[in-house]
């Protein structure tokens, strides 16, 4: 079936947010007390799932909510420092005028999601998730299929992490990998993508 809703993520998806991430590291794990990581070991975590990420910084789970809180002030507070991926707003609107139906699903904020994207282009979003858990998209899906009435197979989400995948698996729609995210693209191709991502105009193969 012919794609009728595109749902994105947010972080290493539609922005890059990443350098901001890693540059905070350090004052998250002094703020909360997980393993701090030597400059060679922080290439490793992209090739890393998000909960190898948290057992490789020593995180306990129960933290975790704290830690991505934090990070969320912190990205708010240096906003003008993350900014959508080259093409993105472009491919955006080439695709609402393709009458395919876009929708967020992100556990950032709705303040930051609003402040890197701004109000026209957040006006063509069908729908916006914002601030899930770290391992609660799969709601997040479930509730933007409900209220766009789109079928399943007819939904793909586009992200850049396992958890991503993980999702759209437990929802039974579709996977996209994009390539320039926080996670390795190889590492992405184990999970059977429906569709590999290199370039953001290559979303509109769709």
């Amino acid at each position: 079936m012919a794609i009728k809703l595109a749902i994105f993520d947010f972080d290493g998806t539609l922005a890059d947010t990443y350098p901001l991430f890693m540059d905070s590291l350090d004052v998250l794990a002094a703020t909360h007390g997980f393993r701090r990581l030597a400059c060679h070991e922080r290439q490793r975590l992209r090739g890393l799932s998000a909960t190898e990420v948290i057992r490789e910084l020593q995180l306990p789970l129960w933290k975790v909510p704290a830690v991505l809180s934090d990070f969320r002030k912190i990205m708010r507070r240096r906003i003008d420092e993350a900014r959508l991926f080259s093409g993105m707003a472009s491919v955006l609107c080439a695709m609402v005028q393709k009458d395919i139906k876009v929708a967020i699903a992100t556990s950032n904020s709705i303040d930051n999601v609003r402040a890197i994207l701004g109000d026209p282009l957040l006006s063509r979003f069908a729908m916006l998730e914002c601030g899930s858990t770290l391992f609660g998209k799969s709601h997040r899906l479930r509730r933007i299929l409900k209220k766009t009435e789109v079928m399943r197979a007819q939904a793909i989400y586009i992200g850049d992490e396992i958890r991503d995948a993980e999702a759209a698996k437990k929802m039974g729609i579709s996977f996209g990998a994009v390539a320039w995210g926080y996670t390795d693209v190889e590492v992405l191709l184990r999970t059977n993508p429906l569709k590999v991502f290199r370039t953001p105009t290559d979303i509109l193969a769709i």
